[in-house]
């Protein structure tokens, strides 16, 4: 996986370095099945001035599609631990989409009535 930081300041991203390699790792668990030249992760953070907020965004780039996720909140950690949570979400959801998930989900029986709701 290619990893570029974009607009960091050197001592916020010491600050967050643990929940980035953190966050990769998940990441790189999700796509084993890619090869690694061929995915691209560009993250970016600012600091809202007028409000003291932090934004962090990830984009992730994969051979079948491009994936974006932002977060903004007060904490720095928390903002990069949600970003990557919402990333991986995303990923499931997109592999879920490449596997067909929705057409071979099983379907719930219906019309059978269970022993405990039968009549006396």
């Amino acid at each position: 996986m290619k990893i570029t930081y974009g607009h960091m300041e050197v001592a916020s991203r010491k600050a967050i370095e643990q929940d980035l390699t953190h966050g990769v790792e998940k990441l790189e668990k999700l796509l084993k099945r890619y090869a690694p030249d061929l995915v691209q992760l560009h993250s970016a953070m600012e600091q809202i001035e007028r409000t003291g907020q932090f934004s962090f965004s990830l984009n992730l780039t994969l051979p079948t599609g491009t994936l974006h996720a932002v977060s903004t909140r007060d904490d720095l950690r928390s903002t990069v631990k949600v970003t990557f949570a919402e990333l991986c979400e995303q990923v499931k959801k997109h592999q879920g989409r490449l596997r067909k998930d929705y057409i071979w989900k099983r379907k719930r029986g219906r019309g059978f009535v269970k022993i405990s709701e039968s009549p006396a």
